[in-house]
Order: structure tokens, then sequence, then C-alpha cells
């Protein structure tokens, strides 16, 4: 069984779906307390006949029997679905990282097609989509009355063709009206350089099945230049990806112990992974940026990073997807995306519609009205039918320049996360004197 964590949200450029993707065929057996509910069965069945005798349209049986599964599926929470067997596909293309379309990560809230995170360098982050933003319609068409997959399905398309999507946001009279051209997008999830002498900055966009790879070669393209005195380790808007890679890039940076681990009601559902020896900072100080936007996966690292006290999470709460997602193959090359369980941080944290809170917290600098409105988000706790915290907890709560002055005025929380560095820097000097 291939393990892969994916976020619950969809690149509009493919489908990156759910926590766990279990490749293959599989065949289930009821436990011995489990019955059959034969006589609710009973029901859907007499539901089916007479759609198919009275309808006033003829329907298709296998539309009928498929949108059955998706409103199962879906009733259950807001990343449990079905996949047929285009929108499987799509998904195993989208571990490669590349994909056709726009570029944004995206949620269903009441109806509506809800912007988690534009994507770096894509389509939709140029034309000035944002968090938070609600798409209400595509071209001429209403969102409302779609499933996710349906949107997104209508927003890809060929290369050079556009799509006008009508957004509402707070703060906004009017809806407004964005045009974006489609590309293919091939997305890059490791991004370095150096901030100052001896300080890198490492940004990872998502999580794909070579980003461990790339951040061990971007971490020594950094070292190359310079003794590294400290790092930045940008998380932020970063929607997840596969398992290998949170727990890799965990690795990266912890010497031993517990990085991450699962509960579920099924045996095959609770996993623990351990760390490796080594540290590819050599025991640097290291500063961790999250926000709303981080999520899942981004969620793991942070979490492992802030229990084994390796490094300082500054920024936002982050936006609190602690499921895990198996995506299940049937006969007929469909799939089931299902939530089988949540993961929890080493210390036993589930983050599930809570978040990781930052040890620093340290918001947006407020520059324009436009600035404040950018900053806002959405998390896992306002979606309709997500899971519990199983811990009981409170559910509330790189366009820097190489110049500091440059940095404070581009990106004030990256200007704040080097100013730490220095700090930590000087403290670990005084400490080894």
């Amino acid at each position: 069984m291939l393990k892969n964590l994916r976020t619950s949200t969809l690149f509009l450029s493919g489908t990156l779906l759910g926590l766990s993707l279990a490749v293959g065929h599989s065949v289930y057996a009821l436990k011995d307390n489990d019955q059959i509910p034969f006589e609710d069965l009973q029901a859907f069945t007499e539901v089916f006949s007479r759609v198919k005798s009275d309808y006033v349209e003829s329907v298709d049986d296998k539309k009928l029997i498929e949108d059955a599964i998706r409103g199962m599926l879906n009733g259950l929470d807001p990343h449990s679905s079905f996949l047929n067997t285009t929108e499987f596909s799509d998904l195993k293309i989208g571990t490669t990282g590349q994909f056709g379309g726009l570029g944004i990560e995206v949620g269903m809230e009441n109806g509506f097609v809800k912007v988690i995170s534009p994507i770096d360098d894509t389509p939709a982050s140029r034309a000035g989509v944002q968090a938070s933003d609600i798409i209400i319609k595509l071209d001429d068409k209403s969102v409302k009355g779609m499933t996710l997959n349906e949107a997104v399905k209508m927003m890809r398309g060929k290369p050079n063709t556009s799509i006008d999507l009508t957004i509402v946001r707070e703060g906004e009279p009017k809806p407004l009206v964005i045009q974006i051209t489609r590309e293919i997008i091939r997305v890059k999830s490791v991004k370095n350089r150096m901030l100052e002498p001896g300080y890198g900055y490492v940004r990872i966009t998502n999580f794909q099945s070579r980003t461990t790879t790339d951040l061990l070669k971007a971490i020594s393209d950094l070292q190359k230049q310079e003794r590294l005195k400290g790092m930045v380790l940008d998380l932020r808007n970063n929607p997840g990806g596969v398992l290998n890679g949170a727990v890799g890039v965990s690795d990266a940076f912890i010497n031993d112990g517990l990085i991450v681990y699962t509960e579920g009601r099924i045996d095959d559902s609770s996993h623990r992974y351990q760390a490796t020896p080594g540290d590819s900072l050599n025991g640097a100080p290291l500063v961790v940026l999250l926000n709303g936007g981080s999520a899942s996966a981004s969620e793991i690292v942070a979490g492992a990073i802030q229990d084994h006290k390796r490094g300082i999470i500054m920024g936002t709460k982050s936006f609190g997807k602690g499921s895990v997602q198996t995506i299940q193959e049937l006969r007929n090359g469909s799939a089931v995306k299902l939530t089988t369980a949540r993961y929890f941080t080493p210390n036993g944290r589930s983050i599930q519609a809570k978040g990781i809170e930052p040890d620093i917290v340290l918001s947006t600098l407020k520059l324009s009205a436009n600035d404040e409105k950018a900053d806002e988000s959405y998390s896992e706790s306002d979606l309709e039918g997500r899971l519990s915290n199983p811990n009981g907890e409170s559910e509330d709560g790189e366009k820097a320049g190489s110049e500091t002055e440059s940095l404070a005025q581009s990106d004030f929380q990256l200007y704040e996360a080097l100013n730490l560095l220095k700090g930590l820097t000087i403290l670990s000097e005084i400490n080894q004197s």
C-alpha cells in the first residue's frame, strides 16, 4: 500500500486530494458486530426505482448510483468524497507537481467555492486571487449547486484559454470579475536564497514526492555559499502534500524521536513515524513561518519542530486540518476518499479544527486596506461537517529583497524572522563561549 498525504483541497491545476493513497483494489469484510441495514437499503432501492420510473426525464443508472455515493461520502465530513475514473487519474498525475489550469487551492463553503490560497507563480496568483475569496460564478454560470469537482473541471482547460471568475471579497462593495488565462502549472516545491550573509531562506510551496531531496539540495547549495548561522523555513500558504515529504522535511532538522503518528478505528490506519540521526543545519537556529493557509503536511512539520523544540514557530495560527484521508481504488477504476484517522504531533496534540499556535504570533504588517483584507483567511474549524478535536481543546483560537530595509517593506513577517534568527545566533554564540 502506498501511503501519501494529500491536502483535502483541490489544485485547480489538477486534483490533489486526500492524505493517504492506497493504489490497488480493496475488498472489505464487515466486522462481526456490524450489521447490514437491510431495511434502509430497501428504502434506497425503492427511491431508486421511483426515480427511474417517475422522474420527469430519463436518468442514467450510472449517474444515479454515482450521485448517491457522492452524497453518502460528502455527508460524512468536508474531506471524504467519491472520485470517478477521470478524477482519480488527475489525482495520481497531481503527485508529479505538474498540471494544467489556474493554480489555486479551494474548498466548498455554503455551496460556493472558497479559495484557501493561490499557489506561488501561477496565473491565479498573478491575477490577484486572494485567500478567503468566494467564487460565485465561472464565466456566466453560477457555482451554486455544483460539486467541488464539477467546479474544478469547469475551471480547467487548454493552456492559453481564459475564464472569468466572479469573486465576492470581504470589504469590497460589489463582486469582482477576474479574468485568468490558463497555463500548464509546474509547481516547484522548494525555493531558496540567502537573506543576508550566513542567513538562509527556504520556502516550500507544497509537499511532493521529491520535496525532501530538493530541500536537502537547497540547504547544501546555501551552505556552499557560506556557513549557515541560521535559516528561515517558510511554510506560509502551503496546503500540504505527500506524507513522506512532511516526514522527510521534519527529519532533516530532528535527530531522533517521534515525528508524527496517526490513529483510527482500524489497525491499518495507525502508524508511527520516527526521525533518523542527523541535522542538515548542524544545530543552527531555525525559524518556521506559518499562517492560516498552512495546512495538513505543513502542520505536521511545524508541530514536530515545535514539540521537539528544534525551532521557533512564527506567524499566525495554521489552518487546522488534522484528519487523514485514504484513497482506495475500486474495481471499476474509480476511487473512494475516506477519512480514516486523525494525526497527532509527537506530544499527542491533535490540531484538528484547532491549528498550530505559533510560539511568536506575528500578523502581516498592515500597510493599506488591501493588505489588511489579504491577511484574512479561513480555517478547518469554519468548514461545515468537520471532525471534532478529540482532545476537546478550544477551536478559537518571497517578494523580499536582499536588503533589510526592502525586506521589511515587502515581507514584514520574514523581516522579523530574520531579526529573530540573528538574536538566536548571538545567544547561541554566548552559550558556547
